[in-house]
């Protein structure tokens, strides 16, 4: 079959496209930017990827006729902006306009579950997307996911940063909610059982684990599991706003996130019951197999996709290909150069900057900068990195986000995503010489940028002159 599969950047996304090009389907790729599709992992027979801005309806056009099944998995909770409603409105609807165009049988949403009168904004705006689907040509199958658990998944992130940094926690009341939690593994099983299957053409299904818990039982499950001991105290006198921020403060959530988050967690998530399990053969993992198996893939460092690497700037979403050339009018830079010693080493190093394993010099200096960011809303130096080895374009690298990750130029370039007056690029960059050339760039905006600039001068030169050092072995 031609499969279109959109979000494919995304967490969800990049665990089913090796799914489906399992069985031998050619997938049609949707990103807003073909330098974040990973072209190594796959066969480039079995795929073809566009080039896709859905809230710009022009781009749609790319989208082939020859289409039998297409995955619906384009979410905006997480925009700065805060009117994620607007866009996934606009984005549904551009998206059933085009498909309405080709031969398209079936699409598949994945939606959030809605069982209350007054629900969050977040699940509104699901509910919404589905209405526009489900008023088209083609058929909608529609599954409905509360929290996901799987490495890399958000709440799964969320709730390890509580449980491992936390030895006691003052909680907002909404962690006596209840909600059916459910796997990764599980949500990928019923987003590939589902297509082609015309029982379930036009028709919506809740999809949940097996186990019915509150958060904070699933807190303490999870420390259970972690063989830690961890005590939490439910008081009603914390508002959604202090809520949102006790979340943003002590995990690597966005606030954005946070405050959504936070709203969604007010409403109660239990699946209605369904037989689409048993229709499948899809044997449901509880709520503790699914923390061990996220831990599994964790440890053997094979996390497929992190909700992190999907928390672009908002400069970020106009295509990594905008910012890819870094800039030299107007701007200031810090350039240091080295004589590598052992190329091998070195390329090493820089592929695993950054995250746990720190950045080489000053990393006191690094967490400081990341913590005053984080003050003023930015991502701070939370995310850290998906993997502590390899790197990719698109990814989120602390307050970071890799533009550039090419061994055979051995060049990496970073964009940064902190709260800044200006813009700022650092780039690490070996040379046939075997000079290692480390760039920093910013472009200030007006007075306030050129007086940051000239404020962090004096770190700038303490900090990069160590790091470089370091990285060539010195």
């Amino acid at each position: 079959m031609n499969i279109l599969l959109t979000g494919v950047t995304g967490y969800i996304g990049q665990r089913l496209l090796p799914v489906l090009l399992e069985q031998g389907h050619h997938v049609v790729c949707c990103v807003r930017d073909a330098r974040r599709f990973k072209y190594h992992n796959y066969n480039k027979n079995d795929i073809t990827v566009i080039e896709v801005d859905f809230l710009n309806p022009e781009t749609l056009k790319a989208i082939p006729e020859n289409i039998d099944v297409a995955y619906y998995l384009i979410h905006s909770m997480s925009t700065l902006s805060g009117d994620f409603e607007n866009m996934e409105e606009h984005c549904a609807q551009y998206f059933k306009e085009r498909l309405d165009q080709t031969q398209v049988k079936q699409v598949v949403y994945l939606s959030g579950i809605v069982n209350e009168i007054e629900l969050s904004r977040h699940l509104t705006s699901r509910k919404h997307v589905e209405d526009i689907l489900s008023d088209a040509d083609f058929a909608l199958t529609t599954l409905r996911a509360g929290i996901i658990v799987g490495s890399g998944s958000a709440s799964f992130e969320i709730i390890r940063d509580l449980v491992e940094k936390l030895p006691a926690m003052i909680t907002p009341k909404w962690l006596k909610t209840r909600c059916q939690p459910i796997g990764i593994r599980n949500v990928i099983q019923f987003l590939d059982g589902v297509k082609d299957k015309s029982e379930t053409y036009g028709q919506t299904y809740d999809i949940g684990g097996p186990d019915i818990l509150t958060y904070k039982e699933m807190l303490l499950r999870f420390a259970k599991i972690r063989n830690l001991k961890r005590y939490i105290w439910v008081v009603p006198v914390m508002t959604p706003k202090i809520s949102s921020y006790w979340l943003y403060f002590v995990t690597s959530t966005s606030y954005a996130l946070a405050k959504n988050l936070v709203n969604s967690m007010k409403v109660e998530v239990v699946c209605k019951p369904n037989n689409l399990a048993e229709l499948l053969g899809i044997t449901l993992l509880d709520y503790d197999t699914s923390i061990r198996l996220a831990f599994g893939k964790i440890e053997q460092n094979q996390v497929i996709s992190s909700w992190k690497d999907a928390l672009t700037s908002e400069t970020l979403n106009k295509g990594i290909s905008q910012y890819i050339e870094v800039p030299v009018n107007g701007c200031f830079t810090d350039i240091r150069k080295e004589k590598v010693i052992d190329i091998s080493t070195t390329m090493n190093k820089i592929w695993s900057i950054g995250g746990q394993n720190g950045w080489y010099y000053g990393d006191f200096l690094w967490g400081l900068r990341g913590f005053i960011d984080q003050l003023f809303g930015g991502v701070g130096m939370r995310r850290g990195r998906k993997s502590p080895t390899e790197i990719h374009s698109g990814d989120a690298l602390d307050f970071w986000r890799v533009l550039l990750a090419d061994k055979e130029e051995k060049r990496l370039l970073l964009y940064a995503e902190m709260k800044l007056p200006g813009e700022a690029w650092l780039e690490f960059k070996i040379d046939d010489k075997n000079n290692l050339t480390q760039t920093a760039t910013f472009r200030p905006l007006g007075v306030m940028g050129r007086l940051y600039w000239y404020a962090v001068l004096p770190f700038h030169g303490f900090i990069f002159n160590g790091m470089i050092k370091k990285l060539v072995g010195r």
